[in-house]
């Protein structure tokens, strides 16, 4: 939806002084803070989310890949170690439309050079070590180990109008959102262009071989919220968008509709991919629309606050045509008060109407943390709340909750099996 005049008038939030103070919990209410507990995974009670831009030195450098460059650059390549460039071409459609990295899949490259093109370009990055089932079938979760050791998780799921795979961007994530077990990892290091590219057309043949339950079926959407923030990796994430959205033999050729990449909130990156001339959909991870509550729930936001954010957003909707997602994972007695949910509509709609798409998310139940779902009750309150107001609001159709679907988690599980068998 491209915005029309009036939509895409601009009418930004009063002055701070002049806005209207936010309502106070009602007598009796319960406000749950996220101060209230260490943060998931903290062994320390003192512990404090450390946020960290910086990204750590990777312990060798992956192996180049076709991903990594774009047809041009992959021609050089092939040129450069005495092989024909134009086979960059070839090798691109077999990789890009079959999905195939296998030698012996490319029957139209000569017998003699096989080998040697998908040696080139084609490395192995990505080595399973486990697969977990959910949903019936239709949810499958995927721990990778890459070339150093290092570990990541992506999700596919099946729809009945679309399959969809959750990819990481990081490893680990310097964030350190205290509800987040991969926030509380820290950050390893940036993935490459290849390593991202690599979880999506492992996830794209499995898809196409039927193994997910109902049959074959063509990957459609990526959602980059699997490990890490996207925009901190910003060149390889954007390199990785052209992977995605380009026509063979330079990319996949998914639809840009199809591709969301989500953020925490890093204003002037936000700024930045909306000038790239990528209408990929733009998801913000709000989870509370006042920044007493998002200062200690979102760490980030002590460098941009909520308004902010918000003004980049609408930005991003202005420049893209593309209705952005605020996503809101509901945390019982914390940020799922009616009051909030009618905060949050003022905040969108002093900035017009039709430019952001609220997804409230039901958090996966811990028994005895304050990180647990929202009643039922509440819940279907937040969400009338905010659709009363004007507010378009669906809530998430949450996958895999019996496999530690939550980023980190299967990662955070195998590594403690894995310290437990060496102590024994």
């Amino acid at each position: 939806m491209r915005p029309t005049r009036e939509t895409s008038r601009r009418r930004r939030p009063e002055p701070v002084a002049l806005r209207r103070a936010p309502v106070a919990p009602a007598p009796g209410e319960v406000q749950v803070m996220p101060t209230d507990q260490p943060p998931e995974g903290a062994t320390d009670p003192a512990a404090v989310p450390r946020l960290s831009f910086a990204v750590p030195p990777a312990r060798g450098r992956a192996p180049r890949h076709l991903a990594d460059l774009d047809l041009a650059g992959r021609a050089e390549a092939l040129a450069a170690s005495g092989l024909p460039a134009y086979r960059a071409a070839q090798l691109s459609r077999h990789y890009f439309t079959r999905m195939t990295r296998r030698a012996a899949d490319m029957t139209d490259l000569p017998a003699g050079q096989r080998d040697q093109l998908c040696a080139e370009l084609l490395p192995e990055l990505l080595t399973e070590v486990r697969a977990l089932r959910a949903d019936g079938g239709r949810t499958v979760k995927h721990l990778w180990e890459l070339h150093d050791g290092v570990r990541v998780e992506s999700v596919l799921m099946r729809y009945k109008d679309r399959t969809t795979l959750c990819v990481s961007s990081q490893a680990g994530c310097g964030m350190a959102c205290p509800f987040c077990a991969t926030g509380q990892m820290g950050l390893t290091r940036n993935l490459t262009t290849g390593e991202i590219i690599e979880q999506v057309r492992r996830a794209a043949r499995l898809s196409a071989d039927g193994g997910l339950t109902g049959g074959p079926a063509r990957l459609s959407n990526v959602v980059f919220m699997g490990m890490g923030e996207p925009l901190v990796n910003y060149k390889n994430v954007v390199a990785a968008l052209h992977r995605l959205i380009d026509p063979a033999p330079e990319g996949f050729g998914l639809s840009a509709r199809a591709v969301t990449v989500s953020t925490v909130g890093l204003v002037p990156l936000i700024r930045r991919l909306a000038g790239e001339g990528l209408p990929v959909t733009l998801a913000v991870s709000l989870h509370a629309p006042d920044d007493e509550l998002r200062d200690a729930l979102i760490p980030v936001n002590s460098r941009w606050k909520v308004a902010e954010l918000l003004d980049a957003a609408h930005d991003y909707f202005t420049a893209t045509g593309r209705r952005v997602s605020i996503e809101y994972a509901l945390i019982k007695d914390m940020n799922d008060h009616a009051w909030r949910a009618r905060m949050l509509a003022e905040e969108l709609a002093a900035r017009g109407s039709g430019w952001a798409h609220v997804n409230p998310i039901p958090l996966n139940p811990t028994p005895g943390s304050i990180w647990t779902c929202s009643e039922q009750e509440v819940q279907d309150t937040f969400v009338d709340t905010l659709r009363r107001a004007g507010i378009t609001t669906t809530v998430r159709d949450t996958r895999g909750s019996d496999i530690d679907g939550a980023c980190g988690q299967l990662a955070t599980e195998v590594l403690d099996q894995e310290r437990a068998m060496r102590t024994r």
